[in-house]
């Protein structure tokens, strides 16, 4: 977008467009503007709710299905007192749980993406209102627009914001099963062998958060820049 839409009155940058903007006629807004506005306003913290909810939902399940998973494991290590069955067992769930994992990883992370657009787009509807009610400035939190998605909760420029993320919580723990799995198929392959077992499976776990890391700080930022239209030639759907 090569300049920013600002509204009459308020003089707030909207992120839209100039060529997609209307100019309203001087007065208040019509009221089925206001009607659409606070619908949709309604829809969006709707669709950010059932997104957190379903990363949510999500995380529980994953994290559900590991505790099982290591609770049965260590079962059969006591029954099988460190023998095959345990190695069998062990390289058979821990492959299991980590590619569980990865799948998780990747929906919480296309879910945390859709919220931060759903939270884009409340930022911008938020300005129309300012634009077309300054004196409700006082009484509501106004702040710059570089600064609405924080305001939402948003919190990118933080240094360490991708590990306090539900998919950055799920990237370390599966990095850390599929570098037991490797852990234990080294052992098993080096005779038991607790340092041959130790590399392998920390390197591994390390390379795969590294991995997950720069993925998702990748999406992000592909997030980020991508622009907010409306026009259903970017969007594929015919009006």
């Amino acid at each position: 977008m090569s300049e920013d839409t600002r509204g009459e009155e308020g003089g707030h940058p909207t992120g839209v467009d100039p060529g997609m903007a209307h100019h309203r006629p001087p007065g208040d807004p019509r009221p089925s503007a206001v009607a659409f506005a606070t619908t949709e306003h309604f829809t969006l913290q709707g669709l950010r709710a059932s997104t957190i909810a379903e990363s949510t939902g999500r995380a529980t399940m994953f994290l559900g299905a590991v505790s099982g998973g290591l609770v049965a494991l260590g079962l059969i290590a006591t029954a099988s007192r460190v023998g095959t069955a345990f190695y069998a067992f062990g390289l058979i769930l821990l492959p299991t749980l980590s590619f569980v994992g990865l799948m998780t990883f990747e929906r919480v992370l296309q879910s945390g993406i859709e919220d931060r657009g759903f939270a884009h787009r409340i930022a911008l509807l938020r300005g129309y209102y300012f634009d077309e009610a300054p004196e409700l400035t006082p009484y509501l939190m106004s702040v710059p627009p570089q600064e609405r998605l924080r305001v939402l909760g948003l919190y990118e420029a933080a240094r360490w914001q991708g590990f306090r993320t539900v998919a950055g919580m799920v990237a370390v723990i599966t990095a850390v099963l599929a570098g037991s799995a490797i852990g234990l198929l080294a052992a098993v392959a080096s005779d038991h062998s607790l340092s041959a077992a130790l590399v392998a499976g920390g390197v591994v776990a390390v390379a795969a958060l590294g991995a997950l890391m720069r993925y998702q700080r990748s999406a992000w930022k592909d997030a980020a820049s991508a622009p907010v239209s409306f026009d259903s030639d970017d969007t594929g759907v015919s009006r």
